[in-house]
């Protein structure tokens, strides 16, 4: 992989992983074009890697919402925002299972599999079209005609459960889990906000998981395979930062409005060609 790669990958990582269209799918899509050849390990880390960008970029953006949830929280308050960190926490009781029991099969998904990328595009598709036609549609704001509601703790686990569903490549994370949270009936902007803060902590844990592995050596064997070297990382890293600055506020702006839909004609749309190449 060369910087040029890396740049590209950067980019395309900081517009699909706030945009629901897959963010892991499209790495996947944009390495075949690009003729790369990774094992699904180093395609896997190095996504890694521009998702720790865009989850820093997730902190800046939502800067006003994240610093109070931390000052709450390790101050050991009893407030509304302490609350939403231990719905934080909840939400990733399910990819934390997925990640610690089903990592290998995770991993085999990896690597040049369009057909399941394709798959999982028209899945989302799919997310994405009931959420608009069964909740919001215009005149509607919550399921069935009712109010929208606040994200409680079971919904937290729900919306959980969609993001450790959505490690499959083609799947996209913010996609399902703002589908999932507009479904079940809770308010569009506050899913959005928790879709993309929900994120920080597995993100951020598996870096640390991965980084202990790189430089403690127990990974020496994939490491004297990677084929990816610490510029195209460091490029791909700048890149997916500050594409990911961008594309978060555009999504908040986006979800508000309730277009979601013009998502799930682009993903059935690549989806398909997916499934055709």
């Amino acid at each position: 992989m060369d910087i040029i790669d890396a740049l590209i990958l950067g980019i395309v990582q900081g517009l699909a992983e706030y945009l629901p269209i897959s963010s892991s799918g499209h790495l996947e899509i944009f390495s075949d074009i690009l003729g790369l050849n990774l094992s699904g390990q180093q395609s896997l880390r190095f996504d890694l890697m521009l998702h720790v960008a865009t989850v820093l970029s997730t902190i800046v953006v939502l800067w006003k919402e994240f610093a109070p949830l931390c000052t709450s929280f390790f101050t050991f308050r009893r407030d509304e925002n302490t609350s939403t960190v231990w719905k934080i926490i909840v939400s990733c009781i399910p990819v934390a299972i997925v990640g610690l029991c089903f990592k290998t099969q995770v991993e085999g998904f990896f690597g040049g599999q369009l057909n399941v990328v394709g798959i999982c595009l028209l899945v989302t598709a799919l997310l994405l079209t009931l959420s608009y036609m069964l909740v919001t549609r215009p005149n509607l704001q919550g399921r069935s005609g009712r109010t929208a509601r606040d994200i409680t703790f079971t919904d937290a686990l729900i919306i959980g459960c969609a993001q450790a569903i959505a490690v499959l490549p083609g799947l996209s994370r913010s996609g399902t889990t703002i589908a999932t949270g507009i479904l079940i009936g809770d308010k569009r902007e506050k899913v959005a906000h928790f879709s993309f803060l929900m994120v920080i902590i597995p993100i951020l844990g598996e870096a640390l998981l991965d980084m202990k592995k790189m430089f403690g050596g127990t990974d020496a064997a994939a490491a004297g395979e990677d084929s990816i070297g610490w510029l195209a990382i460091a490029v791909g890293f700048i890149a997916s930062f500050v594409v990911g600055c961008i594309a978060c506020k555009w999504m908040l702006n986006i979800v508000k409005k309730g277009k979601l839909w013009w998502f799930a004609v682009y993903c059935a749309a690549v989806g398909i060609l997916c499934l055709v190449w």
